[in-house]
């Protein structure tokens, strides 16, 4: 009998990538004004420019293991204090920033470090300013707060997934535990994250379903250790080797799967 719903956060609750998209719009129709540079080939040269240059750092492979993309290291401050990783992401992410934008820019013939640093704090502000929630994702959370214990379990710094938990702070107040992986040490689909998530509910595997958008963390950690699964696939991707319990396109689609595993 399940007893408890684990929920991934980024792309499952909050609609992160939208966020994402949104600020490098606006941030580069800043840009499109200002010195006449194509707005869209200005965002895909800078995501491309962000996702070489993060991997340059010797801190990708600890943003790999607590799952912190490209993007996030954008926007995020990373004031966390209890592991190294976090110092010298902190220390390292304003050149990053930089870097990222001037190389964009730089691509596109426009040789502009100033307008560079601009561009990279605009950007930031731009994704502060622009949190999404699914549509579905309070009704859901409404229906199944009184007969499951209900727990987030999300990949990242803890700094910045509070950061996005502070901009929609009626989330919150429906889980009885926020597991953040930056606290771990280990995200997913690594099987510490679930492991102390049946601790800290004191449920058994076969209690819980995880519920998530990502096949190779949320899907794949889950499943390795036994714990069933619902992937959302919003976006149509076909399956290769891992297949998850359920398959739905949109989040209100787990209340029918939940209320009938009661």
């Amino acid at each position: 009998m399940i007893k408890a719903i684990m929920f991934d956060l980024d792309d499952t609750l909050l609609w992160d990538s939208k966020s994402i998209e949104e600020a490098f719009k606006a941030t580069c129709r800043y840009a499109e004004a200002k010195v006449g540079v194509d707005s869209k080939s200005l965002e895909l040269s800078v995501r491309d420019a962000a996702r070489k240059l993060y991997e340059t750092y010797d801190t990708y492979e600890f943003t790999q293991n607590i799952g912190i993309n490209p993007f996030e290291g954008l926007w995020g401050d990373f004031l966390d204090e209890h592991d190294e990783g976090f110092l010298k992401m902190k220390e390292i992410v304003p050149t990053y920033r930089k870097k990222a934008w001037t190389s964009g820019l730089q691509s596109l013939g426009i040789t502009d470090v100033e307008l560079g640093a601009e561009l990279s704090e605009r950007f930031r502000k731009e994704r502060k300013d622009r949190p999404y929630v699914y549509e579905d994702t309070f009704r859901v959370l409404n229906e199944v707060k009184g007969n499951f214990q209900l727990l987030l379990l999300t990949n990242g710094s803890p700094h910045l997934q509070n950061t996005k938990l502070d901009k929609t702070p009626e989330l919150v107040p429906y889980f009885e535990e926020i597991i953040i992986s930056g606290n771990i040490g280990k995200g997913k689909p690594d099987s510490a994250m679930f492991l102390h998530a049946l601790e800290r509910l004191k449920l058994q595997k076969d209690e819980v379903i995880m519920v998530g958008d990502n096949l190779n963390t949320d899907i794949l950690g889950a499943s390795r250790l036994g714990i069933k699964t619902v992937w959302i696939n919003r976006g149509q991707k076909t399956v290769q080797d891992l297949v998850p319990d359920y398959e739905i396109k949109e989040l209100y689609e787990v209340l029918e799967i939940v209320n009938n595993m009661e």
